[in-house]
């Protein structure tokens, strides 16, 4: 979180004014006695060559301010705020054809997210710079944290960083899509069903998709099984890379694990609800809705160095051998990542 800023208060002169000059000194005989003398600082007269203004002490009464205040932000954010309402009061934005809206994204979703990034969790990006600048590419993260927030972080993380202002797509599993509010946000920021054919849909218009191979196995894993990496798949993610020729960016994200300690697991009571896991942590569901709210950990995402697909035949898509290679390549890459990371880091909170 940046410091506030504190700025002193100025007096009644106009600011870049020159400081006074006390008066000459008389001689003792005939100075008067002022009856406030006791409160007044002796204050030395001033050089009036080879000294700069910062050599020039100045009370902070005194003191003008560094730099003027930046009035016309609160008006931007207002003007900017306007706008958005003219655009969705008239129609004049656009939904693709997976009901991502970029405008509401930009101007609603992301601020909503932003706090929760900035100030909670704290998120500190590294090799933002192995993400292309411009074409398809396939993001492959690690997944935990008992509820998805490390996508909806990983999300923010490239939309604020990445130099050119890119967005991430993520792929969900088919559960999003049928819970009431959670379809309508989860279409409205990007995210689409985890299938081939909407992956390589979106590789193909040039779109940063995202993918957490682990799934359900790797969010709902128990708390003594953290950072270590769940399967992943049959692959399926390396073949859709393949067949697009777009580079695989994995990202190992670090501080997830331990928002809910996933102490145990109801699983009658996830059967009868239709979830493929019910947690149960230190404070869930023994606190109620309290016992919702995340842990604030200290996280850390990086994206490590991108792996090339265009150099492969277009019939090595099929290839079972292949797949299985790149797979374990992406898979032990991350893993690797997570433990420098564990190493490197101080503690869970900070």
């Amino acid at each position: 979180m940046a410091d506030a800023k504190v700025i002193p208060f100025d007096d009644d002169r106009p600011r870049g004014s020159a400081v006074q000059r006390p008066q000459r000194r008389r001689s003792a005989g005939s100075r008067r006695q002022d009856t406030e003398s006791a409160r007044v600082r002796e204050v030395q007269p001033l050089p009036t060559r080879g000294v700069s203004q910062d050599d020039v002490h100045v009370t902070p009464e005194e003191k003008p301010l560094d730099q003027p205040r930046d009035e016309g932000g609160l008006e931007r954010r207002i003007a900017s705020g306007l706008a958005f309402l003219r655009r969705r009061l008239t129609g004049d934005y656009e939904v693709d054809d997976f009901g991502y809206d970029a405008d509401l994204t930009d101007q609603v979703l992301m601020s909503l997210l932003r706090p929760v990034y900035d100030n909670y969790f704290r998120v500190e990006v590294k090799g933002i710079e192995n993400i292309p600048s411009e074409g398809g590419a396939l993001i492959v993260a690690n997944h935990s944290g008992t509820l998805p927030l490390d996508g909806l972080m990983m999300q923010v993380a490239v939309h604020d960083h990445h130099p050119d202002g890119r967005h991430l797509r993520l792929l969900a599993a088919d559960l999003v899509f049928v819970l009431p509010v959670v379809n309508e946000l989860a279409r409205k920021l990007g995210h689409t069903l985890a299938c081939a054919e909407d992956a390589e849909r979106l590789l193909g218009q040039g779109e940063l998709v995202g993918v957490m191979p682990e799934g359900f196995k790797g969010i709902g894993k128990p708390f003594s099984e953290r950072y270590k990496l769940q399967r992943f798949g049959r692959g399926g993610f390396v073949s859709t890379a393949l067949r697009q020729g777009a580079p695989i960016v994995p990202c190992s994200i670090v501080g997830a694990e331990e928002i809910y300690p996933m102490i145990g697991n109801a699983k009658t009571l996830a059967r009868l609800l239709g979830f493929p896991y019910f947690p149960i942590t230190p404070t869930f569901p023994w606190l109620g809705p309290l016992g919702a709210i995340p842990l604030p950990t200290k996280w850390t995402i990086q994206f490590g160095e991108p792996i090339p697909t265009d150099g492969y035949p277009p019939e090595a898509a099929e290839d079972p051998m292949l797949m299985f290679n790149l797979t374990d390549q992406v898979r032990e890459q991350i893993q690797h990542t997570l433990y420098k990371l564990l190493v490197q880091r101080r503690s869970v909170f900070f």
